[in-house]
């Protein structure tokens, strides 16, 4: 079974005039003789599952934080403010600003409960992440690149699946949409912003890293340092895309060589710092 490029499908369907179900069997029909489709790869079932707890680990943790800013808005009206608070001490902090106010702790305290109730379940979803990245001997080798979280490196793992479906680590970035946009029609060339596509957890996750290489990350390597040099001149937000984007060939590489990161190591120019 062949599953095609659903954006290339529609884009060579709408040529059609009529669009009706038979008109799209004909369509697909005829690109599959003259082979003008693009095949997507089907991930493999493991790949599916760790996709599942990412995907569910990351919509909880969004309902988690969505609750306690309400919980902050309700209590805010009253004169009553939270403040920046550890994640452990939020349910003690509000039960002692509120204390003495009946009807309010009568809302609010059913509500503390359920925010308490889904982080023990987000603590359980991080816990099978933590594990699966442990049992994972790719995962632990892309860790060894400073910035790249457990979190990180399972979702790309996830994503990619098989890195042997790109022939060039180089290609890995432009899957996640992390290359420019290019329009040239005549005397016009432009090139624009990223184009987007592919994964957008994905493609959030390797932004995330960059900003940490470029922010958080105290020894300097050779990605690190053609990223400041690129921030000075572009801006952080440009050097931290580009940035993600050579971190995606980088944890390619890393992959399928079978190799961990180095300190020192480099590529061309020191654009990428390389394994070892």
């Amino acid at each position: 079974m062949t599953c095609i490029e659903t954006r290339h499908a529609k884009a060579a369907l709408i040529a059609m005039l009529n669009k009706t179900d038979r008109n799209d069997a004909k369509g697909i029909a005829q690109m599959m003789r003259t082979g003008w489709f693009r095949a997507v790869h089907v991930k493999s079932e493991g790949a599916q599952t760790l996709r599942a707890l990412l995907v569910g680990r990351k919509a909880l943790l969004g309902k988690v934080l969505d609750m306690e800013n309400m919980i902050r808005g309700l209590l805010r009206p009253f004169g009553l403010k939270v403040g920046e608070i550890s994640v452990g001490r939020f349910d003690a902090r509000v039960r002692e600003i509120m204390a003495g106010k009946k009807e309010l702790e009568v809302i609010v305290t059913p509500l503390l409960d359920a925010r308490g109730a889904m982080r023990l379940q987000l603590a359980k979803l991080q816990r099978l992440a933590l594990a699966a990245a442990r049992s994972d001997n790719a995962v632990r080798r892309m860790m060894t690149v400073p910035g790249v979280g457990a979190l990180v490196a399972l979702t790309f793992r996830a994503t990619v699946d098989d890195p042997a479906r790109f022939r060039k680590s180089s290609n890995v970035g432009a899957h996640f949409g992390l290359t420019p946009r290019r329009y040239q029609s005549g005397q016009t060339d432009r090139i624009g912003g990223i184009s987007k596509c592919g994964d957008e957890l994905t493609r959030a996750m390797l932004y995330e890293a960059a900003i940490a290489i470029l922010t958080r990350i105290p020894k300097n390597f050779k990605l690190r340092l053609w990223g400041l040099r690129l921030a000075r001149k572009k801006g952080l937000k440009r050097a931290a895309t580009a940035v993600a984007r050579a971190l995606a060939v980088l944890l390619h590489k890393i992959w399928i060589d079978g190799t961990t990161f180095r300190f020192g190591a480099g590529g061309k120019r020191g654009r990428v710092a390389a394994a070892a």
